[in-house]
């Protein structure tokens, strides 16, 4: 059984070009940077989980809420072949109980803030904001799109962001949690505008305080679809 289902909606991403050197550090046992075209991303990621089930149980309050999170990309060859994944600095959600079993079970750095969000679709636009509050300050993430979903082209940057299916979280030097991601292919929508109002230092440490100068390479807002989480495996 899937340890997660749940629907991941109007995923607004916006993708930091990095030195690598940055994000070494925090590359689990086992793992190795992953790039795109000599390129190393970190990504801020905005979205609404939907219709969530913790080993096929709806929890009462915890079904639909925000979570913004800060994650780079990773990989490891198995029989032969590269598998694509994810790690995270750090994930936001308004729901402590989310945060202990995340922090608990996966080992990742979850934490609880304050937050709220806006979809709105008018005059053949489509506005989507997460905002969250971190000690007393609102940030937000927003940007503004065509209605309408198109196809993400192969062998896209916008591929390469998306098409991860493995999460990876730190557990010490020698082991590491590996879980599987699912989804079918996504879709995107043609951004028309942004506004990232963050403290990147304030939210993920003063190792990324340089973000707060630094224009995004690119912005997106992925449709999303049904997920689901597997249950963990341990790396070592």
């Amino acid at each position: 059984m899937s340890f997660l289902k749940a629907e991941w909606r109007k995923l607004a991403l916006a993708n930091y070009e990095v030195p690598p050197t940055v994000l070494a550090p925090y590359c689990p046992y086992g793992t190795q940077l992953d790039l795109w075209k000599g390129k190393y991303y970190v990504s801020l990621v905005g979205f609404m989980f939907l219709n969530t089930k913790l080993k096929g149980f709806k929890i009462p309050f915890h079904v639909n809420f925000e979570e913004v999170n800060l994650r780079f990309y990773v990989g490891k060859e198995v029989d032969g072949k590269w598998r694509r994944g994810v790690v995270f600095i750090k994930e936001i959600v308004p729901k402590p109980a989310i945060t202990f079993v995340a922090n608990t079970v996966y080992k990742e750095n979850y934490a609880t803030m304050p937050m709220k969000h806006q979809w709105l679709e008018e005059n053949k636009q489509l506005l989507v904001k997460y905002e969250w509050k971190n000690k007393g300050v609102w940030q937000h993430f927003e940007v503004v799109t065509s209605p309408e979903a198109i196809e993400i082209e192969v062998d896209s940057e916008a591929e390469f962001i998306t098409e991860h299916y493995w999460g990876y979280a730190h557990v010490n030097d020698k082991k590491t949690n590996e879980y599987q991601v699912t989804h079918p292919r996504w879709q995107q929508y043609e951004i028309q505008s942004y506004n990232i109002q963050v403290d990147f230092a304030l939210n993920y440490g003063n190792g990324f305080a340089f973000l707060n100068e630094l224009e995004p390479t690119s912005v997106m807002l992925a449709e999303g679809s049904e997920i689901t989480v597997e249950p963990k495996q341990k790396m070592s």
